[in-house]
């Protein structure tokens, strides 16, 4: 289906190259004050064409509030967005060959399959323009999270093929266990990021290499994969489900519905599994004091007392966030739609030698960070609103047990 979350609901819409793309989100907080200038900067590092090593579709993404809002605050009805597309070109794929063929590695096949007919141009909703609708909506989320609680999510290139910000070694199988990804945690913000495009990994030198690599691919008419790391600071404690609703279950399910992704681990990840129990153990340790600007107290949202020595269990044990920092990694595959020309079997079943038309990045991952982003600030809001729901039926109960242990005028049990 194409909605997300459950208490704050996100329904997008929209294909490659039809007039427009767009969501409906319900369950926006009224009051929040929000504005096409609080969504626009995400869907504009999202957008195609920002550099030698993208896309050339040249579209300028902006984004339209259509309902919900009044004066620059939400109503708390449902907030519709759209994004125009200016810079269509089905007659890419409206010829005699590419009709012919289901692309290696696209959807044309699995939606023809599923529907009984498909949409010819750019894939449909399996197209990357899909989730403009998912970046502007986790704008949103973010926004309320930013404002209420301090929340901070950031993401970053960490390799491109076989170039890595932090390689694996014997020391360190697992990032988690480097001094130098964990400070990188600390402190990597956007501007950073962004400092380093096109490819948008923080260190000048792996940066050079990853975008080398990329031009490489380009130059050969073929692409490439690569890893987006994500961290979000100021994670209250307590949210997340126990059982099937998991926290880190939520955003496995959100990365890995993010076009070409095919891999997602959380914390110490797969290289986890070389760790011994006594060094990949996270004994608690006392929280340091938290300064007011970043408590979120005022707005009612405490900070834990305790926090953890280490973090291997990256800010999530029992699949309930812990209170310190949530982060994971999302593995993307090469784009399916190359110069080079393969051989592949035709919809009649004969087979025939496709040279697949259309702009197309060569790698996503630089422009995959907002959209991870994205999808990572709505797991944390529909967690929240959980969370504060329960808490507040829990008050409310409390309330009326005081209430009645007063009027009875004796304690109740």
């Amino acid at each position: 289906m194409s909605t997300f979350g459950n208490f704050f609901k996100v329904h997008t819409y929209g294909e490659s190259h039809c007039l427009s793309v767009g969501v409906i989100i319900d369950g926006v907080p009224p009051t929040l004050e929000i504005s096409e200038a609080d969504i626009q900067p995400q869907l504009t590092r999202r957008r195609p064409g920002q550099s030698a090593i993208t896309t050339p579709r040249d579209e300028k993404d902006r984004v339209e509030i259509q309902s919900g809002t009044e004066f620059g605050k939400a109503l708390g009805t449902p907030i519709a967005m759209r994004v125009m597309n200016e810079n269509q070109r089905p007659k890419d794929y409206g010829n005699s060959t590419m009709d012919k063929f289901p692309r290696p590695s696209h959807a044309d096949w699995t939606y023809q399959e599923k529907y009984g007919i498909r949409a010819s141009s750019g894939g449909g909703r399996s197209s990357a323009r899909e989730t403009i609708g998912r970046v502007a909506a986790g704008a949103i989320a973010e926004k309320f999270l930013r404002d209420v609680a301090g929340v901070d999510i950031v993401a970053f290139v960490s390799s491109i093929g076989d170039e890595y910000l932090f390689p694996p070694t014997a020391t360190h199988p697992t990032p988690a266990t480097n001094p130098e990804f964990l400070k990188l945690l600390e402190t990597i913000d956007r501007p950073t990021v962004d400092s380093f495009a096109p490819v948008r990994t923080p260190n000048t030198e792996a940066a050079k290499r990853m975008e080398d690599l990329v031009t490489e691919f380009k130059e050969r008419e073929d692409s490439i994969g690569g890893t987006v790391t994500c961290v979000i600071r100021n994670v209250p404690s307590g949210l997340g489900e126990p059982v099937f609703d998991k926290l880190e279950a939520k955003l496995a399910h959100a990365m890995l519905s993010i076009p070409a992704t095919k891999g997602f681990e959380v914390g110490s990840g797969f290289g986890g599994c070389r760790i011994p129990g006594s060094i990949h153990n996270d004994a608690f340790i006392k929280s340091p004091a938290v300064p007011p600007s970043q408590s979120g107290l005022a707005s009612g949202v405490p900070r834990p007392r305790l926090t953890t020595k280490t973090n291997n269990s990256g800010g999530i044990q029992g699949g309930i966030s812990n209170g310190a920092h949530i982060y994971f990694t999302v593995a993307f595959k090469p784009p399916a739609t190359i110069g080079q020309a393969q051989t592949t079997a035709m919809y009649d079943e004969e087979e025939g030698v496709l040279a697949a038309k259309g702009r197309h990045d060569p790698c996503v991952v630089p422009r995959a960070i907002p959209i991870v982003e994205a999808m990572a600030a709505l797991v944390l809001m529909d967690a929240f609103a959980a969370q504060h729901g329960r808490a507040g039926m829990r008050d409310l109960l409390s309330a009326a047990y005081e209430h009645k242990t007063l009027a009875n005028g004796k304690p109740t049990h």
